[in-house]
């Protein structure tokens, strides 16, 4: 393998354990065998697993919140919360995993400052965006956020993270799909 190659591999393998077991979870042993190399050569990428795992939240956050930037700010607040939905349910894949930032949430009283911080923005930037639909969604009156659009996105994007986790444990999509209904008028 190439060398950006294994750096991406290594990559992709860390974010889906942190996705399935968080942060403490898993070890540089783990992921080696994932991969098919030896520790020695995923500390040479990422010297430190707050390295590999300030690395792997920043690629998540970007990847998830670009197809969120992506959706068509023409479109009516309550379509953008559906199609919100649906970006955000991509997330579990399978079935077996949770958002990786919500995973880390989790684990936060053990994360390294900087990988607090970087899952810290990643909440916010999702709740500033759905403050802003929230808001559309009032003033085109098809969303009910009771005149408090910032504390609406809060308590939506808590169900959005709840729903995940509802959605892993007993494997079923419709969890997620009802969250978006909670604030419909």
């Amino acid at each position: 393998m190439d060398k950006n190659t294994v750096r991406e591999a290594l990559l992709e393998h860390a974010q889906a354990l942190l996705m399935t077991r968080g942060y403490n979870a898993f070890s540089y042993r783990d992921l080696a065998e994932l991969v098919g190399v030896k520790t020695s050569s995923i500390h040479y990428y990422f010297p430190a697993k707050e390295d590999l795992a300030l690395e792997a939240v920043n690629a998540y956050s970007a990847d998830l919140m670009s197809s969120v930037y992506a959706i068509d700010s023409s479109a009516p607040a309550d379509k953008k919360l559906d199609r919100y939905a649906k970006v955000f349910g991509r997330i579990l894949g399978g079935g077996n995993q949770i958002c990786l930032c919500g995973m880390l949430a989790a684990d936060i009283e053990s994360l390294p400052d900087k990988v607090r911080q970087a899952v810290q923005a990643y909440f916010k930037a999702n709740e500033n965006w759905l403050a802003k639909v929230l808001a559309e969604g009032e003033a085109q009156d098809t969303l009910d956020a009771g005149g408090k659009p910032e504390a609406a996105a809060r308590t939506l994007y808590a169900a959005f993270q709840g729903g995940l986790l509802a959605s892993r444990l007993f494997q079923v999509r419709a969890r997620l799909e009802e969250i978006a209904d909670s604030v419909r008028r």
